[in-house]
């Protein structure tokens, strides 16, 4: 079985609010998953939909699949590095900002029938 893969690394979106969306197309063929990423309206819904259509570009160049029989087999997000940044409080004092990433990884093949 030929698989197709993307990686979106350092994408400025929380990992939990991220996997609350790739959860709902993991396993789905790409045409649906498509149109639910479409109607999702999350900011990471956006932003996994470029790398899912990467990862479909990349099948029907690299192993000349086609794209109605694609389905996405693997889809995850693992956890980036946190920006970390000051926010000044009173006397002087300073509390740190947490701002996540994440590392989105989407690998589509064809279904086997």
């Amino acid at each position: 079985m030929r698989e197709a893969t993307a990686k979106a690394r350092f994408v400025r979106v929380s990992p939990l609010k991220a996997r609350l969306v790739i959860d709902e197309i993991r396993g789905k063929p790409v045409t649906e998953a498509r149109r639910i990423l479409a109607l999702s309206p999350k900011k990471a819904s956006r932003l996994i939909r470029k790398v899912l259509d990467s990862a479909v570009a990349n099948a029907q160049h690299s192993f000349e699949l086609d794209e109605e029989k694609l389905s996405v087999v693997r889809a995850v997000v693992d956890e980036g590095p946190r920006l970390r940044r000051l926010n000044p409080r009173a006397f002087g004092r300073a509390d740190i900002v947490r701002r996540p990433m994440a590392h989105i990884t989407v690998v589509v093949a064809e279904k086997e029938e």
